[in-house]
């Protein structure tokens, strides 16, 4: 059975009856550019088949109702007053509802069930998932217009404003404006974004290590704030305006910590640009090369790795077929990525499944991925 079979199937046994809607929204991998977006950089995602579904109908009245089938759990709250409690799936939901009446939106009560097959935790940014599932659900029974762009940060301040991460626009981004069979180079400080084709004999695979952080509890708000600082220090509004130049200038007269996280996010917003070129040329091996940079300087730059990630990474970059890999996601924990040539996709898996197992004791999935087209909906 599949979520959205499953999700349907649900709501028919939770509210005995049919469901009106049902809207969709993928999670994300990004291909290269990390911790680059909330710095006003660029970043290279691409939406991916592993989504969550909200099957719905309206209410008549300000009430929101909906149950999670995956932590087997309801939620009941009114539109016209309600609060944050303590941090769960619930806050999601809430905080989309919120976000978007901050940005004006007259919303309307509805019920519903909803399921998803995104790793959670994974990096591959279940929550983008289900807020922008959510928002379109909350547009729909309210017949409001749907705006990717505008949704898109509504669904950011509920990350950064209710939730309580600092993320960038990225994840948000592409899992409302994603395109099938392409990738989304995003300007983070424009919001201009350019569709980039994938590459024809090479597939993203995705390499869950099977380990775990949380964004709110990690050090991925520290990153920000030391991101912050050190543009402060150099009179700038975001490292976007910081020259490789100028930052070796002052190499030595600062903060040696913050002068590492700078030459990460820099360096970073060049490889994405090279990134895009190379994909343009269908150049594989350029960009397995820059995988590879990019996983060297968040592992030593930027310090957002671990043993785990480090080992599946060299495992899957000393495999046949493997142009290259590298930590995808916030970092801490999660997974990384490989690009691998296609024909050989099966036995990379295979391979490098039984010795990440071997050597870790830890039972890894390993997803083929395919770009995908951003949130939707259909009308049952």
């Amino acid at each position: 059975m599949t979520v959205k079979e499953k999700v349907i199937q649900a709501f028919q046994k939770q509210y005995n009856s049919d469901p009106h809607w049902i809207t969709f929204s993928p999670g994300r991998v990004n291909i290269i550019g990390e911790h680059t977006d909330y710095n006003d950089g660029f970043v290279l995602p691409m939406a991916i088949n592993y989504q969550t579904w909200v099957a719905l109908h309206p209410r008549t009245d300000s009430q929101v109702r909906i149950r999670s089938l995956d932590m087997s759990e309801n939620l009941t709250f009114d539109l016209d007053d309600f609060t944050k409690s303590s941090p769960g799936w619930q806050e999601y939901v809430k905080g989309v509802a919120w976000a978007l009446q901050e940005d004006g939106y007259s919303l309307k009560g509805w019920e519903g069930v909803f399921a998803g097959d995104v790793p959670i935790g994974a990096g591959l940014s279940s929550s983008a998932a289900l807020e922008l599932a959510l928002a379109r659900a909350f547009l729909l029974v309210s017949d409001l217009e749907w705006d990717p762009i505008r949704i898109a940060l509504a669904c950011q301040k509920t990350e950064n404003h209710w939730v309580g991460v600092n993320s960038g626009i990225m994840d948000q981004m592409v899992s409302a404006c994603g395109k099938e069979d392409h990738a989304l180079l995003i300007d983070c400080r424009s919001l201009e974004t350019r569709l980039v084709p994938m590459l024809k004999q090479a597939r993203i695979v995705i390499l869950d290590t099977a380990t775990r952080r949380g964004l709110v509890e990690s050090e991925y708000n520290d990153r920000r704030a030391q991101c912050e600082a050190t543009a402060c220090y150099f009179g700038l509004s975001a490292l976007r305006d910081l020259s490789l130049d100028a930052l070796e200038e002052k190499k030595g007269l600062f903060n040696q910590t913050l002068y590492r996280r700078a030459h990460h996010v820099i360096t970073a917003n060049q490889r994405v640009l090279d990134a895009e070129q190379a994909m343009q040329n269908n150049d594989a091996a350029a960009l397995g090369e820059l995988m590879n940079a990019s996983h060297i300087s968040m592992r030593d730059d930027f310090e957002i790795s671990r043993k785990e990630i480090d080992l599946m990474v060299a495992i899957a970059q000393a495999q046949p077929g493997c142009f290259g890999a590298r930590l995808t996601g916030a970092g801490f924990g999660g997974c990384a990525i490989a690009l691998v040539e296609s024909e050989l996709v099966d036995e990379f898996r295979a391979d490098l499944a039984e010795e990440y197992l071997r050597t870790t004791g830890l039972k890894p999935q390993i997803y083929i991925s395919n770009a995908v087209d951003g949130t939707s909906y259909q009308e049952l």
